[in-house]
């Protein structure tokens, strides 16, 4: 009997639409930039948050399909997206 195709893992976390936005809620007051979207699997969004932080200089994870870099780095993730091929638009306010 063939497993299940829908709990296979490997497949893209996200569906193409890459929204970048600045989020302090639930984080103590602190901002943090979130990249949502980003049609990659686990592991190559593990090295692209890796290479987003260092270009952005700072901290951050990659935790369930979100790349999270902290501080308001908002306009250079979204320069950087571009120049790596991705189509970011800019979400919330």
């Amino acid at each position: 009997m063939a497993a299940c195709a829908c709990k296979q893992r490997g497949g893209p976390l996200g569906d193409g639409n890459v929204k970048v936005r600045r989020e302090t809620g639930g984080r103590g007051g602190k901002t943090v930039t979130t990249v949502r979207g980003l049609p990659l699997d686990e592991a190559a969004l593990q090295l692209l948050a890796k290479q987003l932080k260092a270009a952005c200089g700072s901290g951050g994870t990659c935790k369930e399909g979100v790349v999270e870099v902290q501080g308001d780095h908002v306009q250079r993730v979204m320069a950087w997206l571009t120049q790596q091929g991705f189509k970011p638009k800019r979400a919330g306010g």
